[in-house]
């Protein structure tokens, strides 16, 4: 230990000597470690993205291979989810194939660096087997372009056991670890949060390591290395206590990592990242190059709001002010919309006073019309209702994660996605997809638990059926009105998604003006047989909810909803979403449901629960959910939209 610390030592006043002002701590020379956390190789640093980030990692090492996504909703937590493929242990009950595992990992802020260092402290493997399961509170301080860390490992980070653990001078009860490595050996047990394991122990470890960059591309990293070996993965006995990396920073998006991992083997890994609250914003205000040719400022401001994807439906006119009634589809919120209204009006030269009536799907979201307005108004433009047919198809990726069959299952789909507008609040709008390479077929072993009914877990019979053939994702009418100010209320009959058909409706109180919105929704529904046409099984339901949401504008920003109601399964329960969503579109969320289906009952997992994120890639964005088991309790339709999501446009963004 001590040579160690003197090699450490002379690297420091060496870096230090040659060091310039890179500054490490950056979006660019802040890089996740092998498991998706930002930090060093295997140990955690106290450094952060700015919130609206994400990233994705890729670990090959030895015995372990794990996938992990990362993201950052507030620049002082870092959520990730991940899963591993352990290739020396079998995966159990007959499989040929090595063990798979997946959990979560969280990381909170609890100093920003300043004359003292930057603090955080850590969860892994939060809800796990309990494989992974680690705590840890690390301290990070930087130098030119160097970058210093010092923490204290729990669990899975506590392979030394050096110090007694300090939190039992605070309290007894942080002396017992309990062995929740037990769910490793009960596949139907894990997946519950486990508060006493956290920072329990008679004994901790230190770890510690530098980074340094030694230009704009070359990142170099060594740490003492406090992974425990003996934790069930089987990891070999170190020749070294130390680990030493490489990293590779072609651009500000990617990585690639090469480590010599305790002396004993190579690993390489793989990061993409992107700032998703910062790029992409979908938007740019276009100024238009033409003016009208009779100087009349309401065609420049129509052609100016439509040529920004504003479409003008009306425009009145009073003695001191102009009402002009819009909607739109493609802007994520009220914020950019009043912007670009802004912006058209002051190119077109109209000096009056502009009040707005915002429509979607001809539900009147909000109005700054008075009864006089209208009445002492003339007519100025009247937009005609036309019918319309859009289409689009693009060629989209799908994967299937951690099957028993194999770790990564794939589809190369080319996806059609049409709109027909038969009137303002009347649509059909479908999804075709067609296979162009998937490897689907492999997936043959049918699921253990089918309880209480089979809604979910018999996805791979739907994913079976993707190749050489299109088969209809969606197929369905929708139709919107509100009857009364501020209540909204769809319709909507057909092909709901790859699993269900049926018809329902759906009713939303929302004001903009205020920060919540209650409504309900009942559909019936049966399931769609596996060829995925236009075929039915026998099983039917109706699915009920009530849904309350909310969205905070406070010291913390965040959106919530809580669903009450019938699955489509037949249990009964409640689902919890939070989510945070960003200027551009870009939202990341998380979600658990419990219902009056036991934990014995759902088996492996406990209860359903996951993760969601739309984010924007290339201009285009990507919407995924994400759980780590298929399982029947808890599962609701895949609806394309809901009121709220239609209406959640024209409500103020929460910064």
């Amino acid at each position: 230990m001590l040579n160690f610390l003197g090699k450490i030592n002379l690297l420091i006043i060496f870096f230090l000597l040659f060091s310039s002002s890179l500054y490490p701590d950056s979006y660019n020379f802040n890089t996740p470690n092998n498991h998706g956390v930002l930090g060093l190789i295997n140990m955690p640093s106290a450094r952060f993205y700015d919130e609206g980030s994400i990233g994705v990692t890729i670990y090959d090492g030895t015995p372990d291979r794990k996938l992990t996504i990362t993201s950052s909703p507030y620049n002082w937590l870092e959520a990730s989810f991940f899963y591993t493929s352990i290739q020396n242990r079998e995966y159990g009950n007959g499989f040929n194939q090595s063990y798979k595992d997946k959990g979560f990992n969280f990381k909170l802020k609890l100093k920003e660096e300043g004359l003292l260092p930057a603090l955080a402290i850590g969860i892994n493997d939060a809800a796990g087997t309990g494989l992974y399961s680690s705590e840890y509170i690390v301290g990070s301080y930087g130098l030119g372009n160097l970058d210093m860390h010092l923490g204290l490992g729990w669990g899975s980070l506590n392979n030394n056991q050096s110090f007694k653990n300090p939190l039992i001078y605070i309290n007894n009860s942080f002396e017992n670890r309990p062995d929740n490595l037990a769910c490793y050996y009960c596949n139907d047990k894990g997946g519950q949060f486990s508060p006493s394991t956290y920072f329990s122990d008679k004994t901790v470890s230190p770890f510690f390591g530098i980074s340094y960059a030694l230009n704009s591309k070359i990142l170099l990293k060594i740490e003492n290395d406090s992974t425990k070996i003996d934790n069930k993965i089987e990891y070999e006995i170190p020749s070294k206590n130390f680990t030493a990396g490489i990293e590779y920073l072609p651009n500000k998006n990617f990585i690639i990592g090469l480590s010599k991992e305790r002396g004993n083997y190579f690993s390489i890994k793989f990061t993409y990242k992107k700032d998703a609250s910062g790029s992409d914003r979908g938007y740019s205000y276009k100024k238009i190059k033409d003016k009208s040719k009779n100087g009349n400022k309401y065609d420049d401001l129509i052609n100016s709001l439509e040529a920004n994807g504003i479409g003008v439906n009306k425009i009145i006119e009073s003695a001191d002010s102009i009402g002009i009634e819009v909607t739109q589809f493609n802007y994520p919120n009220l914020n950019i919309i009043e912007d670009i209204i802004y912006s058209a009006r002051k190119d077109s030269g109209i000096e009056k006073q502009v009040k707005t009536e915002y429509k979607i799907a001809n539900l009147t979201a909000y109005s700054e019309f008075e009864p006089n307005d209208i009445k002492n108004s003339k007519l100025i433009y009247q937009r005609e209702s036309t019918k319309s047919f859009n289409t689009d198809t693009k060629i989209n990726f799908r994967p299937f994660i951690a099957g028993r069959e194999g770790f990564f299952k794939y589809a190369i789909l080319a996806e059609n996605n049409t709109e027909f507008i038969i009137k303002d609040n009347f649509f059909f709008t479908s999804n075709l997809k067609y296979s162009i390479k998937d490897n689907f077929d492999d997936l043959v072993i049918p699921p253990i638990n089918v309880y209480p009914a089979q809604v979910r877990s018999d996805v791979k019979d739907y994913l079976r059926n993707f190749e050489n053939k299109i088969i209809i994702g969606r197929a369905q009418f929708d139709y919107h009105f509100s009857p009364i100010k501020n209540n909204h209320l769809m319709f909507t009959a057909g092909i709901l998604e790859e699993m269900f058909s049926g018809y329902g409706f759906e009713y939303l109180y929302f004001n903009s003006q205020k920060n919540y919105a209650v409504g309900f929704e009942i559909f019936d529904v049966k399931k769609r047989d596996y060829e995925l046409r236009f075929g039915t099984l026998d099983y039917k339901n109706t699915t009920a909810h009530l849904n309350f949401y909310y969205r905070n504008y406070d010291l913390i920003p965040f959106d919530a909803k809580v669903s009450y109601g019938e699955f489509l399964a037949g249990d009964t329960g409640t689902t919890f979403e939070l989510s945070r969503s960003f200027l551009n579109g870009a939202e990341f969320g998380v979600f658990a449901t419990f219902t009056d289906v036991t934990s014995e009952q759902f088996g492996e997992g406990s209860f359903d629960k996951g993760i969601f994120f739309n984010i924007p890639i290339y201009k285009n964005f990507v919407n995924y959910t994400w759980r780590p088991l298929t399982k029947d309790p808890g599962a609701k339709l895949n609806r394309k939209y809901t009121l709220h999501d239609l209406l959640i446009k024209f409500k103020q963004h929460n910064p």
